[in-house]
């Protein structure tokens, strides 16, 4: 009998959770396969992209909703410093909503739009809107749905590319998983590729995955009732995303927050009491780094709570020269591996967290209006 997080397939289908463990556990197998698919595809990706990053005062806009809208805030830092051009996140919840004030008509402009499914009534809606109102639009589709309604759109078009993800990353769970990383790793195979920092990631995930789970587990199991993330840059993103995943995963149950480190003091360090975990998402650039671990040195002579923890704690990053963007992926498997063993612990269903239907996989009850520019 299989096994995935060291839990017996047959007790991960007793209590609903067996897909959200497979797809965590599959997450380095999709990252290799995921970077495999882009070499091959990487003339054809070069020959479309080169043209409009030749454009000097092109706009780069990463957009998606929930979880791939955080693809997007955990990856523009790096794009930015990397690329030398502002690289911007801004959700397909704020480009609907609000057009207008988030698209300039004579700046031409590349949306890197992500989906699970493809199917969010908000994801076709935002690309149509940029084509609308902007006199130049680009639009490069990272979707985990050949059948979607967006990478319909992208065939439809004479401005768009679709990059199809591994096909086991269209996550059958209702918490993005393995979409939400392969996606972020096939944006860096497309703009910054690094195959030394990619082998160190896999690596030191699948470490992650086979010797620190009863760790984690226990970590997971102990007695608190909220939950702070803290990240700064890119980082943020990747705690932004640990609180859904927290929040998620435990239907609301567990109380979630995210927070740069020197934002945290202005205010929400109220958060903290005996009931509190703080997971530090550190950086490992010498830098930023002074700034977790002030923070770090602060509340632990608070002894406001004894539940702090940093995947540094779990993941062996010794010898590490991982930069943030890579560092994000072992980060986001911990705080997955994090909120699934929560999950478990409450007697809950990972798989479906709301059976009762309030919250649901591909989001429903949004209505599209027309926008008269």
């Amino acid at each position: 009998m299989s096994k995935y997080l060291n839990i017996e397939e047959t007790d991960l289908q007793k209590q609903n959770g067996y897909w959200t463990a497979r797809e965590i556990a599959q997450q380095p197998a999709m990252w290799a396969e995921t970077a495999q698919s882009i070499e091959g595809e990487r003339t054809t990706i070069e020959a479309w992209l080169k043209p409009i990053l030749n454009e000097k005062s092109l706009r780069i806009i990463l957009t998606g909703a929930g979880t791939s809208a955080y693809a997007g805030k955990a990856l523009a830092p790096h794009l930015t410093k990397e690329l030398g051009r502002s690289v911007e996140a801004i959700s397909t919840t704020d480009i609907v909503s609000n057009p207008d004030q988030f698209l300039l008509r004579d700046i031409p402009t590349l949306l890197v739009s992500y989906a699970r499914s493809g199917n969010s009534p908000e994801s076709v809606a935002a690309c149509k809107l940029a084509d609308q109102m902007l006199d130049s639009s680009f639009h490069l589709i990272i979707t985990c749905n050949k059948d979607s309604a967006l990478s319909a759109h992208a065939a439809q078009s004479d401005n768009g590319y679709c990059l199809l993800m591994p096909e086991p990353t269209l996550d059958q769970s209702f918490a993005m998983t393995s979409s939400f990383s392969s996606m972020m790793l096939a944006t860096l195979c497309v703009f910054t590729p690094d195959h030394t920092q990619l082998s160190q990631v896999i690596e030191r995930t699948e470490t992650l995955l086979v010797e620190e789970l009863d760790n984690t587990q226990e970590q997971a199991h102990s007695s608190f009732n909220r939950i702070v993330f803290l990240g700064s840059g890119g980082l943020l993103g990747i705690a932004t995303e640990a609180m859904l995943k927290m929040l998620e995963l435990t239907a609301g149950k567990i109380d979630c927050y995210a927070e740069s480190p020197l934002g945290f003091r202005h205010g929400p360090k109220f958060t903290i009491n005996r009931n509190t975990m703080l997971v530090f998402l550190n950086s490992g650039d010498e830098y930023r780094a002074q700034y977790d671990n002030d923070l770090l040195k602060e509340v632990i002579k608070d002894r406001q709570t004894d539940h702090i923890y940093s995947p540094d704690d779990i993941v062996s990053l010794a010898g590490s020269t991982l930069g943030d963007a890579w560092l994000a992926f072992p980060y986001i498997v911990y705080c997955q591996l994090l909120a699934f063993y929560k999950s478990m612990s409450l007697g809950l269903t990972p798989d479906n967290p709301c059976p009762s239907g309030e919250v649901n996989r591909v989001v429903q009850g949004v209505k599209i209006y027309p926008f008269e520019s």
